[in-house]
């Protein structure tokens, strides 16, 4: 029988140089955990490193052995679609490079294939929720203490005022208002209203200042002309504003370039910590205390984020984890206790986006529902599209001949939602078969989670919190196009991974226990000599 230590392994002892190799592909995959959560370049280093390491695997002797899943059909079909919709594309080259990015299943295989050791397992689950946490608590320190330079009481004659946005298009006067965030100028971080004052002030350095503004709900990169500053003694009155201080009004994108692609990657760790927490045995241990302070500064830094749906779809995620794993009594109480984290989410909403809920004055809102329209259209204008889509990022290059995004009156995008963008880019049958991979992923999750003895919590939790981050990633997808989101999904596909570690391990012992009882069963059969 398998212990709690160590995984079953059919390998024979490999040689040194096999060993080596091993402990390479090993040394990527923690890299690849230290680095999801924070940085897509070093993730996909680890990715290519490990995929890299082991194919040199197996050319070496004894070639490893590869397992079946529960989810190989359905993860090769979806795939291959992929590919055929790519090559059907009307940009066949923009789609045919899109690949690389479907490539990112074998992420799946790359965890479940080299992960062998329960200490391993574990290990890696103890890094990503670490690393993680190295992101939230850089949230914290840049809301403690500020960032950019928030400028109030704009003048007229303000140098800031001249601002432009210049894109191929068109050269569009955007004037910096009183509120508005200034976080960089020409690539560099601002620290002060002397800063900014500075970098205007040098009229001989070529071209006008870059500056990165930040507004609600709005991101720009935005030329002020340079050498225009008002006569003054002070950075305020050279800049004509009244006052400065630091920006705490935007929302928290932790190391990445984007909120809601912060949000969604705090929903999936967050729910793996929530699956570890109600799995543990003794809530009121060192381990219950860590794993209830990073679920608080997850949530946090996802409310700071201000993304309805993930925050949503966290919410929903924790309640089916938590229905699973306690009482109705207890779970009454929980959501009592969750009232008021819902309330003041909505307080956060209406301060940082000033938005309700479900506001239908919402720009966000008002946009998705054209592009949805739009998106659903244009599937089904041409048999073609149902059967095998237009192709991925094909939208980039026709959009104007497809009328969408009201014929160019809203920012080009996608469709936000990653059922329609499926469907679209790559066909309905493609759709179909991405939600049968979710829905085989659901069924393993559901059935392994019963024959996982409660004091393995860690791998409880693991099961746990991989079907509370799918339903949750499900949920968000509705209004989310985040399969689209390479860092995202690179993440999903990692918990996927570790999730078929432990389904083999469980299978396995099942196994074992039906050929014990069989073999006892036979010999009792046999009559006495």
């Amino acid at each position: 029988m398998t212990t709690a230590h160590s995984l079953k392994s059919r390998e024979i002892t490999p040689g040194p140089l096999a060993t080596w190799l091993q402990r390479a592909i090993l040394g990527a995959l923690f890299l690849f955990v230290m680095s999801a959560p924070n940085s897509i370049a070093a993730t996909q280093i680890a990715w290519f490193l490990g995929l890299l390491f082991w194919v040199l695997r197996f050319a070496v002797w004894p070639r490893p052995n590869l397992e079946r899943t529960p989810l190989d059909y359905p993860l090769f079909v979806f795939f291959l679609l992929t590919g055929l919709s790519s090559f059907l594309s009307y940009s066949p080259i923009v789609s045919i490079g899109k690949m690389r990015a479907a490539c990112l299943f074998t992420i799946v295989y790359l965890f479940a294939e080299n992960v062998r050791l329960t200490r391993v397992l574990r290990g890696l689950v103890i890094v990503l929720l670490a690393s993680c946490m190295v992101n939230v608590v850089y949230t914290f320190g840049q809301y403690a203490f500020g960032r950019g330079v928030k400028v109030y009481g704009v003048s007229a004659n303000s140098p800031l005022v001249e601002a432009k946005r210049v894109s191929r298009a068109k050269i569009e006067a955007i004037p910096i208002l009183s509120g508005d965030t200034l976080e960089e100028v020409d690539g560099r971080p601002l620290r002060s209203a002397q800063d900014l004052a500075e970098a205007l002030s040098q009229s001989a350095q070529p071209g006008p200042a870059k500056i990165k503004v930040y507004r609600v709900e709005w991101v720009a990169v935005l030329e002020v002309p340079r050498g225009r500053l008002l006569p003054g003694t002070t950075p305020e009155e050279q800049l004509g504003i009244q006052r400065w201080g630091s920006g705490r009004d935007w929302r928290a994108t932790g190391f990445y370039n984007h909120w809601t692609t912060y949000a969604e990657m705090l929903q999936l760790v967050a729910s793996l910590t929530i699956g570890l927490f109600v799995a543990l045995p003794r809530k009121r241990s060192r381990n219950g205390a860590l794993l209830a302070l990073a679920i608080a500064g997850m949530g946090v830094s996802l409310l700071l984020s201000v993304t309805r749906a993930s925050g949503l779809s966290l919410l929903i995620s924790a309640t089916l984890i938590t229905a699973l794993s306690v009482s109705r009594k207890k779970l009454i109480v929980i959501g009592a206790c969750a009232v008021p984290i819902i309330l003041v989410g909505l307080f956060v909403l209406q301060q940082k986006r000033q938005v309700g809920f479900f506001d239908q004055k919402d720009d966000s809102i008002v946009w998705r529902q054209r592009v949805w329209h739009d998106g659903f259209r244009l599937l089904t204008s041409n048999p073609r599209h149902v059967a095998v889509g237009v192709g991925m990022d094909s939208i980039k290059a026709h959009w104007r001949e497809w009328g969408l995004f009201d014929n160019g009156r809203m920012p080009m995008g996608h469709m936000h939602s990653d059922y329609l963008q499926i469907a679209l880019e790559r066909g309905v049958p493609a759709l179909i078969v991405w939600l049968i991979l979710l829905g085989a992923y659901a069924r393993m999750l559901w059935r392994v989670r019963r024959r996982i003895p409660p004091e393995n919590w860690i791998e409880r939790g693991i099961v746990l919190g991989a079907l509370g981050g799918l339903v949750g990633f499900m949920c968000s997808g509705l209004v989310h196009y985040n399969w689209g989101d390479s860092e995202v999904v690179m993440i999903f596909y990692l918990i996927m991974g570790l999730s078929l570690v432990v389904e083999r391990e469980y299978s396995d012992q099942t196994a074992q226990v039906v050929t014990a009882e069989t073999i006892c069963v036979g010999m009792k059969s046999v009559p006495p000599a």
